[in-house]
């Protein structure tokens, strides 16, 4: 076995990037914001490398979403950890250089449509259409599941037994519960699959043109990868952790509650449920306002109980779909 010597470490450059995943939800829609990013994907989160003159990492993400987007971050929490080699992010071998990308998750409050870079807020369910299984369900799901069928075929007809129940899991099929935790692995089985357009990216290649009928909207090197984790993280600790509150307003009804949740978590919830159990929470209060612009009958306003985090260890919103979330 032959030692590397000491000093040829010193050769490996390895570059960290801060990449940011800021959320915000419009008209109960989830936004992700965005940047214009290099061809072939032309779609990037706000990101920029450490520099000597950041006092923190976290300040330097801070720094440079601030740059790009003009948006002052509030809630912050580091995400992940990315150092995975792509196409779109070359290493020169000479320096044999590496790129770590740390991810961060912010969640921005929405007052009206008062948010710097309009533009740039994208819905994050055009990047994972099948996701969304608050209302029908979404179109993209029935040719993903064909082609991801088509993939598990092994040799001939027959099916290969480990990824046809690797699908059944992580798409909710055949009986399965859907899973609306499970975001990153149905894309990272998507990729696996060759149904994502980054797939084809990292290999050099076009990629298929009929993918655009249900893969969503590429995104620069590992970005989306980066997102799918950030869903997955976001719709998890929405049930142990108030930072559901993150994202609305000083107050707000508990019908406007209900769908801020549901469209986080790509679910529709039971009325009487959700608002049971936000009361036996004791997550909110009521204030002496009423809303007017409900469309019906004013309704109360609420606000969050800040005091609830000292109260009990795990305050948040249990989600639990109306239905079975399960694919036929």
């Amino acid at each position: 076995m032959t030692i590397p010597a000491a000093n040829s470490v010193e050769d490996v450059r390895v570059r960290v990037d801060l990449t940011a995943v800021v959320i915000a939800v419009r008209s109960y829609v989830p936004h992700v914001l965005t940047v214009a990013g290099p061809a072939p994907a032309a779609v990037a989160l706000p990101s920029g490398p450490l520099q000597p003159g950041h006092c923190s990492l976290q300040a330097g993400l801070r720094s440079w979403v601030e740059r790009q987007t003009r948006c002052r971050l509030g809630y912050v929490e580091q995400l992940y950890t990315f150092g995975d080699r792509t196409s779109l992010l070359p290493e020169r071998p000479a320096d044999r250089n590496r790129t770590v990308s740390i991810a961060y998750l912010a969640l921005v409050p929405i007052g009206g449509d008062d948010l710097p870079m309009q533009q740039g807020w994208r819905p994050w369910y055009r990047f994972f259409p099948w996701e969304d299984r608050r209302f029908d369900e979404p179109p993209a799901r029935f040719l993903v599941l064909e082609r991801l069928l088509d993939w598990a075929r092994s040799a001939g007809q027959s099916p290969d037994r480990d990824r046809v129940r690797r699908v059944n899991l992580t798409f909710g099929v055949d009986g399965v519960p859907w899973d609306e935790e499970r975001a990153l692995e149905r894309y990272e089985m998507l990729y696996e699959a060759g149904l994502v357009p980054e797939a084809s990216f990292d290999r050099g290649l076009e990629p298929p043109a009929d993918l655009a009928a249900f893969a969503g909207v590429p995104m620069f090197a590992d970005h989306r990868r980066i997102l799918a984790t950030a869903i997955s993280r976001l719709r998890a600790k929405i049930k142990y952790r108030p930072v559901l509150f993150e994202l609305m307003p000083p107050t707000f009804t508990l019908s406007a509650l209900q769908k801020t949740a549901e469209a986080l978590s790509g679910v529709s919830l039971h009325k009487q449920n959700f608002r049971r159990l936000i009361a036996q929470q004791g997550l909110v209060e009521e204030t002496s306002d009423m809303a007017t612009d409900t469309g019906g009958r004013p309704a109360k306003l609420m606000r969050f109980r800040s005091e609830v985090t000292l109260e009990r260890p795990a305050p948040g919103v249990r989600v639990a779909a109306t239905r079975r979330g399960s694919y036929p």
